[in-house]
């Protein structure tokens, strides 16, 4: 095997990537090396290489790329449920390991995290960054066995490389308790974890699924996919809350999901929360930043929550492996825009328009 490979490498905070030979990096023993088959390119990308936001990024010139999948051709020493040529998606999220919340098995919680390839919540979760550098716009990673979720054959690595943000959607849906009847309403349902969501709902048995985005052409195209389970409507067009309570028997979603964008508004999710039935919950897992004001007076009285999910677990990334290998989860609207390494900055800059949710945007290191 070549000790070099090619990687995308971030030079500097704001400019564009440059593609490099570097070493291939060094497995350590307990460390399986991954071949990179796809890795996602995500919107927010854009925003995080620029520097100018709280994340810390690792030391640069750095290996960014936040969703890989690929195939293992080293697996680790000693016993091991990795072996080589195995499938897989990696993880990209990385927990200290000795705070409270990993001690008490709730690494999700971790504050000193990070994310491979992306950014540490803190400097001390920077520093994570450390032990696996490399991000998965590289021909190669290395990656810890409890960061690596099989692939079956019906899940292409192409589609593996959308799993963060398809599982960021799942664990909120989960959280919001989704399943068989369940009425469910999306804000920002046209971009990747909007879409994501409307997938995962219609798999879980949600029997109504209601959204709202820009994208026109985005919005036609969701409610094709189950005229009969979805409705969508266009943000701004009309009052959300009546909209919901009009479409739900007049008592409102049992959940309400905001994947808002970086730098949405935030009133059109506030109406929305009118909209949710008594005793639902409300999931956040967008980049909302904008406050919102809730009246706790509401929230007491009909027993509303309001809460975060961050990420996910590995073992809700092989449930969705497993819903797609049964044909439970149906992926195929979406479609994939495929560019080979050289050309990551052109896949950087064609996903500021936001094409909408259903494009699946990766680079192929392989090509």
């Amino acid at each position: 095997m070549a000790e070099q490979m090619r990687a995308a490498r971030l030079h500097v905070a704001g400019e564009p990537f440059r593609v490099d030979r570097i070493p291939r990096p060094a497995r350590r023993p307990q460390d399986a090396l991954v071949q990179v088959k796809a890795c996602g390119v995500i919107p927010n990308m854009n925003a995080i290489v620029s520097g100018k936001l709280w994340h810390h990024l690792p030391p640069l010139p750095a290996v960014m790329g936040l969703d890989a999948a690929g195939i293992v051709v080293e697996a680790p020493a000693g016993r091991s449920p990795v072996k080589v040529g195995d499938r897989v998606y990696v993880n990209p999220f990385l927990a200290c390991g000795v705070c409270h919340y990993c001690r008490r098995g709730t690494p999700l919680y971790c504050a000193d995290a990070a994310l491979r390839g992306y950014f540490g919540f803190t400097p001390k979760g920077a520093e994570l960054l450390n032990e696996y550098p490399t991000g998965g716009l590289a021909e190669y990673l290395t990656a810890s066995p409890d960061s690596l979720v099989a692939l079956p054959d019906e899940v292409s690595f192409e589609e593996g490389a959308r799993f963060g943000y398809l599982g960021t959607s799942f664990s909120a849906l989960r959280r919001g308790g989704v399943g068989a009847g369940s009425w469910v309403a999306i804000n920002g349902v046209t971009g990747t974890l909007g879409v994501g969501a409307v997938m995962l709902a219609l798999a879980m048995g949600a029997a109504r699924i209601l959204g709202w985005g820009r994208s026109e052409p985005v919005l036609a195209r969701l409610k094709q996919i189950a005229p009969d389970r979805i409705d969508t409507v266009a943000v701004g067009s009309t009052p959300l809350a009546a909209w919901i309570r009009e479409r739900t028997e007049g008592v409102g979603v049992d959940v309400l999901l905001d994947c808002t964008g970086r730098g949405g508004p935030a009133g059109p999710m506030l109406d929305a929360l009118g909209g949710v039935k008594r005793g639902g919950v409300t999931v956040n897992i967008g980049a909302l930043a904008e406050p919102m004001p809730i009246n706790p007076t509401m929230f007491m009285t009909a027993g509303l929550r309001y809460q975060g999910s961050n990420w996910f677990t590995n073992a809700e990334a092989a449930l969705m492996a497993e819903m797609v290998h049964t044909g439970a989860l149906d992926l195929s609207p979406w479609e994939t825009r495929a560019y080979p390494l050289e050309r990551t900055n052109d896949a950087l800059s064609d996903i500021k328009q936001r094409p909408g949710g259903f494009v699946n945007m990766v680079v192929q290191p392989d090509r």
